[in-house]
């Protein structure tokens, strides 16, 4: 049985345009026990393991963020009762994890032309904690291992294009919330074997049930998704010689140019490095 049940006419119609649905067989999986995500946490580096105050707002500083004061390995144990959040990234590192992703996105690749850089996280969080509201700029499947939690996905086009072009300038995933588009999102409740797939730069927040949660994020990047990025880029370099460049997406044609001429500096860039 594949790891991921997928609607294959539903992929080819919605994929990256808006969030949807999956099932998946990974919630008994023994790579996603307690025990097994300490021993994963021991074998990361310690970049590769972010964990703070699961007690957040929907719009949070990134520079303020509150910390429990335990470690790691106290944080995974104690999850039920700790009220913490921590999200174990790039797992793919290790040969179980990154088996578990191949196995998931070989399923999805036929749809994805071009899928490169498949990156896994693992999310581990406590009772009533909250993900703030962010954009990624990959395309991503959420799939819920243990517990229970909402996820809130709102259409990309109720941001404006600063805030998107911020991101992409380097500054933080978080963003302020809205509260007047309160009503435009689509929440999704996940329970173990059920997902959810999340367009680039499609805004979110999560909050957790009344259980302890455990997440796998199984995520890639596409040539057209990185083209996309590039003129995010121009467009805020324009911006910054105040210039007004039209949004992503209004004229492909002039996307297609901001694109080649990034290109072509980057290009630059690496030889006078070389």
């Amino acid at each position: 049985m594949p790891l991921v049940d997928l609607d294959t006419d539903r992929l080819r119609s919605e994929f990256n345009r808006r969030p949807f649905g999956v099932h998946h067989d990974l919630e008994r999986h023994p790579a996603f026990s307690l025990e097994k995500l300490v021993e994963l946490a021991r074998r990361l580096p310690p970049e590769a393991v972010e964990y703070n105050a699961g007690d957040l707002p929907l719009t949070q500083d990134p520079t303020t963020t509150p910390h429990t004061g335990l470690s790691i390995e106290e944080t995974i144990r104690r999850i039920h009762e700790c009220r913490s959040w921590m999200v174990l990234k790039r797992v793919e590192v290790d040969p179980t994890y990154r088996r578990l992703l191949d196995d998931c996105l070989d399923q999805i690749a036929p749809h994805a032309p071009g899928m490169r850089r498949r990156q896994a996280f693992i999310f581990v969080s406590s009772p009533g904690s909250v993900t703030p509201y962010h954009i990624d700029h990959e395309y991503n499947f959420l799939l819920q291992i243990r517990g229970q939690k909402s996820m809130t996905i709102f259409d990309p086009a109720i941001l404006d294009e600063t805030e998107i072009e911020r991101f992409y300038r380097g500054e933080h995933r978080n963003l302020v919330f809205d509260e007047s588009h309160a009503a435009r999102g689509h929440t999704f409740e996940l329970t173990p074997g059920h997902g959810v797939h999340v367009p680039v730069n499609a805004p979110h927040y999560v909050k957790n049930g009344s259980e302890a949660s455990v997440s796998f994020s199984i995520t890639f990047r596409t040539p057209e998704g990185d083209r996309r990025s590039a003129v995010y880029i121009v467009n805020d370099k324009l911006r910054g010689l105040g210039l007004t460049p039209r949004k992503v997406g209004a004229l492909p044609l002039v996307d297609r140019a901001k694109y080649f001429g990034y290109a072509l500096y980057k290009q630059a860039q690496r030889r006078l490095r070389a």
